[in-house]
């Protein structure tokens, strides 16, 4: 997958798009580029790629924040993992009787500029009645203290969901604020390239900025389960073609 990545970055074009992925600026969010990669391959910059002329301060291939959000329908090496039989009898394991991946991250957490992602909630972003998104989240490279691996509230995934990032007429918002946090909560999962970590949609989780000299590539998965579910129409995503599952049961 880090081999196809690169033959990905190698084509493409960043001065076709200078979308600029922050978690902490959520009007960005707003532009169609954001809303069409649902059903694309999209390519987001880091929030510290750019000069203050507008040009990037190192080559594009350091410069992304991760690539999004349909790789594992339209890549085929991507598509290879994400629809294998492994991941099928992990989520059969979890009780999901019709899974579906709604969206796919490569993700680079750049040394020295990868950007921080703040608490959150899968379910916030991807709802459905009743909730039932589960992150998987595979590491490509060792995820450490040093390089921004994920950190989690043990637990918080049997308090519920906090609040809902909702799509609206004239843009995105989360509908409460967020809560406050202590750092001292929250515990590292530190994890080998290789490891595949399943996060309850309901985990408090986040990551802080890279600030080594070394990257922590990842590629994450999102499935919710169609089966007796309802996709919420306030969500960031609306395909205009529904994802096949992975299995019927």
């Amino acid at each position: 997958m880090r081999r196809r990545m690169d033959q990905l970055l190698d084509g493409f074009d960043c001065s076709t798009a200078a979308s600029i992925f922050s978690t902490k600026n959520q009007q960005q969010l707003t532009d169609d580029y954001f809303y069409e990669s649902a059903e694309k391959i999209s390519f987001f910059f880091e929030e510290k790629a750019f000069g203050e002329d507008g040009n990037l301060k190192q080559a594009k291939q350091l410069s992304i924040n991760k690539v999004g959000h349909a790789l594992h329908e339209i890549d085929p090496v991507f598509k290879a993992f994400s629809c294998s039989e492994k991941l099928s009898s992990l989520m059969l394991s979890l009780g999901y009787k019709r899974p579906v991946i709604i969206q796919s991250m490569y993700i680079f957490k750049q040394p020295g500029i990868g950007g921080e992602v703040v608490p959150h909630q899968d379910n916030s972003f991807l709802y459905t009645e009743p909730p039932t998104c589960t992150g998987l989240w595979l590491a490509l490279e060792d995820a450490t203290i040093l390089n921004g691996c994920l950190w989690a509230i043990p637990g918080s995934h049997k308090n519920g969901l906090v609040r809902r990032f909702i799509r609206g007429d004239e843009g995105v918002y989360f509908d409460q604020p967020s809560p406050s946090y202590d750092d001292k909560d929250f515990v590292p999962v530190e994890v080998k390239a290789g490891s595949f970590v399943v996060l309850h949609g309901d985990l408090i989780h986040q990551s802080f900025e890279n600030q080594s000299p070394k990257s922590r590539h990842a590629y994450s998965l999102h499935v919710v389960d169609t089966d007796g579910c309802k996709w919420a129409q306030e969500n960031w995503i609306r395909r205009k073609v529904d994802p096949e599952p992975l299995y019927e049961s």
